[in-house]
C-alpha cells in the first residue's frame, strides 16, 4: 500500500479490503513477474494464508461467544460452518481444532486465557507456520504424559514451533515423536489416566463399495479381553461364512463336533484379518439373536431396515438400516433369513409404507416403524444423523394441539428436535401437505417466510429413476418367496 496510508481499525472495513485485494490478485496475470519476484510473491501468499487462518480462528470464537449464527437459525457455531457456510464436516472440523489449539478463549468470569499452545498461536499469527503445523504440534502435545510437569510441557511446545518454522509438517511429526521418546523413554510416565484419556474406537463412514475402516487406541484391559475372544471365535474353521459346514459360535463351546472341526479347518483359507473380522460379525448375530440390546420397544436396540419395493422386486440397490449403515439388498435376502429383523418396505421414494416387518405389535414401535421408512435419518436442514439416533418429533407442537400420529411426527435428532421453537436461532416445522415433497416434514427459521427446507441427505439415489430395475437374480430361497408374498400382498 501506499506509504503514509493507514490501514482502517475496523475488522468489516479490513474483510471488505482484504477481500478486495484477493479480487484483484484473481484477475491480474503473474507473466510481467520475474523469476525471484514469484518467489517472493508466493512465500507472500504463504504467510497471508496462516495470517488469515489466525484471523479466522478469532473471528469463529466471536461468533461463538456472540451466539451471531442463531440469526441464521443454527443452535452451533460448528453446525453454521458446516452447513451455514456450506465447509462441510471435514473442513469445519479443521477450523474446530485450529480454534481449540490456538484461540484465545474466555474464562467464566471473563478473563482472556491463553492459548492451549501459545508459541504456535503466535507463529500463526506471524504468518511462520500454516495450520497443517499446528494439527501436528497439537497431536504432540496430546500425547505428552500428564504426569510431566508444565514448565517441560510448555518447552517442549516451544521446541516444536521452532522446529516448525523450518520444516514440513511431516518433519513436525518425526521430531515430535523423537521428543515424545525423549519426555517419557521407557514409558514409565504414562499412567491409566493418561490411557483413559487417549482411548477411543471409531468406525469410518462407508466408502464407495459400503466398506467401513476401524480405527482406534483400546486399553490394556480390553485388549486382553479380545485376546482371549478372539483367540475362541477366530480359530481356523470357526464361523466361515464361505463354509455352509463351518461350526459357528466359540471354539471351546461343549458339543463342538472335532472331526467337523478339522474338516473346516482344513478347508479353511482365510487371512487372520478375515478371522477376525468373520469372528465379529458372528459375535455380533450372537448378540442381536439373544436379545443382548435392550428392551424390545426401543427401535435401535434391533435390527430395522427398510428398502423399497421397486429395490427388493429387483434383488438389487442398497437398503438401509436405522443406525445408518448400507446394506446391499442382495446380503439383505440372506441377512433376513438368519435374523429377525424389522423390515420396512415403501413405495419408491414416497411415504407410502407398503410393509412393516416382524416383531411384536407396539404402537409406538410402529410409528418409528413408518417413520424411519419415510424419512431415514434426522430431517434437520443439512443433518446426517442416522434414525437409530433421532427422535419422534411433532412437527405441531403438543402443547399447540399436535397429535402423537405418524402424520404429525417426524424424525429429528436431540439437536434439531431442541431448536424447534420460537425465537432466534429457533426453526419452525411441518410436515408438507402438497408438491413433490408431499409427506415429508419441512423446516424454516421460526417466524419467517422462507421456503421449506427439505433434508435430502437420507434419500440421495432414491428417485425411481435411479433404482435398479429388471428381475430378480433369485435362487428360490424360502426368505425370497416370503418377501415376494409381502410384496403381493402390499
Amino acid at each position: 500500500m501506499p506509504v503514509g496510508e493507514v490501514l482502517p481499525e475496523s475488522p468489516a472495513a479490513l474483510f471488505a479490503l482484504a477481500d478486495a485485494v484477493a479480487a484483484k490478485l484473481a484477475e491480474v496475470s503473474f507473466s510481467s513477474l520475474s523469476g525471484e519476484e514469484l518467489l517472493v510473491a508466493a512465500e507472500t501468499n504463504e504467510q497471508t494464508r496462516s495470517r488469515n487462518e489466525a484471523a479466522t480462528t478469532s473471528l469463529i470464537i466471536a461468533l461463538s461467544d456472540r451466539f451471531a449464527f442463531q440469526a441464521k437459525g443454527y443452535q452451533t457455531v460448528q453446525k453454521y460452518l458446516c452447513n451455514g457456510l456450506r465447509l462441510g464436516v471435514r473442513e469445519t472440523a479443521v477450523r474446530t481444532k485450529l480454534m481449540f489449539a490456538t484461540g484465545e478463549f474466555r474464562s467464566i468470569v471473563g478473563d482472556l486465557l491463553p492459548p492451549r499452545n501459545p508459541a504456535a498461536a503466535q507463529a500463526l499469527r506471524e504468518g511462520a507456520i500454516t495450520r497443517g503445523h499446528v494439527a501436528e504440534i497439537d497431536a504432540v502435545m496430546d500425547k505428552i504424559p500428564a504426569r510431566v510437569d508444565a514448565e517441560t510441557v510448555a518447552e517442549a511446545e516451544g521446541q516444536l514451533t521452532e522446529i516448525a518454522r523450518t520444516l514440513s509438517p511431516e518433519g513436525v511429526r518425526t521430531a515430535g515423536a523423537r521428543l515424545l521418546g525423549h519426555l517419557d523413554p521407557d514409558g514409565e510416565l504414562t499412567d491409566d489416566a493418561d490411557r483413559r484419556r487417549t482411548r477411543g474406537f471409531t468406525v469410518a463412514p462407508q466408502d464407495a463399495r459400503l466398506m467401513s475402516k476401524l480405527q482406534g487406541s483400546i486399553t490394556p484391559a480390553l485388549r486382553a479381553k479380545l485376546d482371549v475372544i478372539l483367540g475362541a471365535w477366530a480359530a481356523p474353521g470357526m464361523n466361515n461364512p464361505e463354509d455352509p459346514d463351518s461350526p459357528h459360535g466359540a471354539i471351546d463351546q461343549e458339543g463342538l463336533d472335532a472331526a467337523v472341526l478339522d474338516a473346516a479347518r482344513d478347508r479353511d483359507t482365510r487371512t487372520t484379518a478375515q478371522r477376525n473380522h468373520d469372528a465379529l460379525a458372528a459375535m455380533a448375530d450372537f448378540v442381536l439373536g439373544h436379545g443382548g440390546l435392550g428392551r424390545p420397544t426401543r427401535l435401535p436396540a434391533e435390527l430395522v431396515v427398510t428398502v423399497t419395493d421397486q429395490e427388493l422386486a429387483a434383488e438389487a440397490g442398497v437398503a438401509l438400516t436405522a443406525t445408518g449403515a448400507r446394506i446391499p439388498v442382495a446380503e439383505l435376502v440372506e441377512l433376513a433369513a438368519r435374523a429377525t429383523a424389522h423390515l420396512a418396505v415403501f413405495k419408491n421414494n414416497t411415504s407410502e409404507v407398503l410393509y412393516l416387518g416382524r416383531g411384536k405389535r407396539f404402537a409406538s414401535k410402529a410409528q418409528r416403524l413408518a417413520m424411519f421408512a419415510r424419512d431415514r435419518g434426522c430431517t434437520g436442514p443439512g443433518c446426517d444423523v442416522p434414525f437409530a439416533r433421532t427422535e419422534a418429533h411433532h412437527a405441531t407442537r403438543w402443547e399447540n394441539g399436535g397429535r402423537t400420529d405418524v402424520d404429525n411426527l417426524g424424525a429429528a435428532c436431540g439437536k434439531h428436535n431442541r431448536a424447534e421453537g420460537a425465537g432466534p436461532g429457533k426453526w419452525e416445522t411441518a410436515v408438507l401437505g402438497s408438491g413433490a415433497d408431499t409427506g415429508r416434514v419441512g423446516w424454516r427459521p421460526s417466524g419467517s417466510a422462507d421456503r421449506w427446507q427439505i433434508n435430502p441427505i437420507h434419500h440421495v439415489g432414491q428417485s425411481p429413476g435411479l433404482l435398479p430395475h429388471g428381475p430378480p437374480r433369485g435362487s428360490g430361497s424360502a426368505i425370497e418367496a416370503m418377501l415376494s408374498r409381502l410384496l403381493d400382498a402390499a
